[in-house]
C-alpha cells in the first residue's frame, strides 16, 4: 500500500488592506514532487475547495523551474476540507505556506480536527514557512495546544519584517507560537532550517521546503 499524504493549502487571496496573497507555489510544488518520487498518493485540499490562488510574489524573478510551475495544475480543483471524512487513509498531513495561510488556517475548525486526529494516531504532521499558522489553533484531546512544549520553527518575525508585509498580518507567526508555549528555534533569514519533534516536522521558510519533505519521507519510510 502506497503512503497517502494530505496536503492542505490556503484559499485566502487577500491580506489586510486588500493586498493580494495566496499560496507560495514552490512550497507546494517542491514537496509535491518529493512525495510523488516516492510513489505516494496525494490528496490536495483547501478550506474552500476548487482553485487555490498563487501569490504572484512566489513567481517573481522568472527563475521558477518548469517542474514546479507544472505542479500548478493540481491547484485547479482541490478538495474542500469539509468533504474529507475518512482520516484513516492518511499517513501524514503537510501544510505549505504563503501569506494566505495566516488568514484562513488559524481558525479553521475542520483543519484542526484533522491535524489533532492524525497527530494523536501517531501520524506525521508537517508544515513549512507560514504553514505552521495552521497549527496555532490546534488543541489536543487534553485541551493543551498541539505546539505547547514542542520544538518547532516557522517563518520568523525578523523575516516577516524584512518582507515589509508584517503590518498586513493578523499576528506574527513566531510570536504566536511562543505565546502558545512552543520552543521556537530560528536560523539566519532565508536559510534552510527544520525541526523535528517526534512526528511534528516544521520548516522555517521557502528554502526549507525540500528538507521538510525529505524528513516526512524519512519518517514514513
Amino acid at each position: 500500500m502506497a503512503k497517502h499524504i494530505l496536503m492542505v493549502l490556503t484559499t485566502a487571496d487577500k491580506m489586510a488592506e486588500g493586498h493580494s496573497t495566496g499560496l507560495w507555489l514552490s512550497e507546494f510544488g517542491e514537496a509535491y514532487i518529493e512525495f510523488k518520487k516516492q510513489g505516494y498518493d496525494i490528496t490536495v485540499a483547501s478550506p474552500l475547495g476548487k482553485k487555490v490562488p498563487v501569490d504572484e510574489r512566489s513567481l517573481e524573478g522568472g527563475e521558477t523551474p518548469q517542474e514546479i510551475l507544472d505542479t500548478a495544475k493540481h491547484l485547479e480543483d482541490t478538495m474542500k476540507l469539509e468533504d474529507i471524512e475518512d482520516l484513516s487513509v492518511f499517513d501524514a498531513v503537510f501544510l505549505p505556506g504563503g501569506h494566505g495561510t495566516m488568514f484562513d488556517l488559524p481558525d479553521n475548525v475542520k483543519l484542526h480536527e484533522i491535524i489533532r486526529s492524525l497527530y494523536e494516531a501517531d501520524k506525521v504532521v508537517a508544515a513549512v514557512c507560514h504553514g505552521p499558522a495552521g497549527l496555532t489553533g490546534v488543541t489536543l484531546s487534553d485541551g493543551t495546544p498541539l505546539v505547547a512544549g514542542k520544538t518547532v520553527t516557522a517563518f520568523t518575525d525578523e523575516e516577516e519584517r524584512e518582507t515589509t508585509l508584517d503590518r498586513f498580518m493578523p499576528f506574527l507567526l513566531e510570536s504566536r507560537l511562543r505565546e502558545l508555549g512552543a520552543n521556537v528555534t530560528t536560523a539566519a533569514n532565508w536559510t534552510d532550517h527544520i525541526e523535528e519533534d517526534g512526528n511534528l516536522i516544521t520548516g522555517q521558510n521557502p528554502q526549507s521546503t525540500i528538507s521538510v519533505a525529505k524528513a516526512v519521507v524519512q519518517k514514513l519510510g
